[in-house]
């Protein structure tokens, strides 16, 4: 059992470390830890209002700028904007279970936010990370399969949760796979990921709607349940700052890793599928027009095609 708090987080001074979705939730928790370690701290963020206000409210070197994962036009901006070298990314931002909508490019909506913006997110900026990638998953990835006929719910009945499961399922084949070329082309750069157990964020906002037959849960038995942001936030601070191996996994600790102290975790067979990945990855690329922007025998940075002709599974 771990004991991991956030009095264990190294000193950050000289460090930048960009988070998406920063503005609420485990984001917001964990950018406040950082930053009061001393790192310049950059929310990527939507609605840069509310990113101010929350910023607001932090103590540290904090910038805040507009990111909208569900525009691809919009992560390009962000990755041509930002020229700095990145210690750290956190692709933390994400939808759970919401109603059926679509993307600016067309991807259903939790697919083309959780996973196509942050595959296209991390590739493009990939140049200038040189320590860390770490993805926020979930134990719902358990139950997830990916439908490589249908990836965006096109020719499907649309499940909300279903469609969550496969977008948090991609994350950690984004991870196996992001690590497996990271180490083929050389790179001193590690992928990581983790999944804050039960968490009491915005994210379960969904679930409060009238007509959803999970609210009974949600307001009565969940939010009881649920720890606090700062614990949830915990697994992905440590997944970014602790000694752990690249490809690693961390989740709270506790009863079905729920809550509790950070640490390593399992995944479900799916997310341990090398040749899924490899699939799924090669589906994002084609989808996205963004590649893995390093050599496999040199280490050494491509660039990939602009590419924004697809026809969308």
């Amino acid at each position: 059992m771990t004991t991991f708090t956030d009095a264990q987080i190294p000193a950050l001074t000289g460090r930048t470390i960009v988070v998406t979705g920063a503005n609420s939730g485990i984001g917001r928790a964990a950018t406040g830890m950082l930053a009061a370690k001393g790192a310049h701290v950059v929310l990527a963020v939507r609605d840069l209002a509310k990113g101010r206000a929350a910023a607001a409210t932090m103590t540290g070197d904090i910038d805040v700028q507009q990111l909208d994962l569900a525009d691809l036009a919009s992560v390009r901006a962000f990755a041509e904007r930002f020229t700095e070298p990145i210690d750290v990314l956190i692709n933390n931002a994400g939808l759970m279970i919401p109603p059926l909508g679509r993307t600016a490019d067309g991807f259903e909506l939790q697919f083309g936010t959780n996973h196509l913006g942050h595959f296209a997110l991390t590739n493009l900026l990939l140049p200038r990370i040189r320590g860390r990638v770490v993805t926020v998953s979930s134990t719902g990835h358990r139950t997830g399969t990916i439908d490589f006929d249908d990836l965006n719910w096109k020719r499907r009945r649309y499940r909300a949760f279903p469609a969550y499961s496969q977008s948090k399922l991609a994350n950690l084949l984004f991870t196996l796979e992001l690590q497996h070329r990271l180490t083929e082309a050389g790179s001193p750069v590690i992928a990581t990921a983790a999944h804050p157990g039960l968490a009491a964020t915005n994210l379960l906002g969904h679930l409060e709607n009238g007509q959803s037959p999970l609210r009974w849960l949600q307001t009565n038995f969940l939010r009881h349940l649920a720890q606090s942001e700062e614990a949830g936030a915990l697994p992905v601070v440590y997944a970014a700052v602790a000694d752990v191996p690249g490809g690693s996994y961390a989740g709270p600790s506790g009863f079905l890793e729920s809550r509790g102290a950070p640490k390593l975790v399992g995944r479900s067979g799916a997310a341990r599928d090398s040749a899924l990945a490899r699939r799924l990855w090669t589906a994002s690329e084609e989808l996205t027009g963004v590649t893995f922007p390093l050599t496999a025998a040199s280490g050494e940075h491509t660039s990939g095609p602009p590419g924004h002709d697809r026809q969308i599974p």
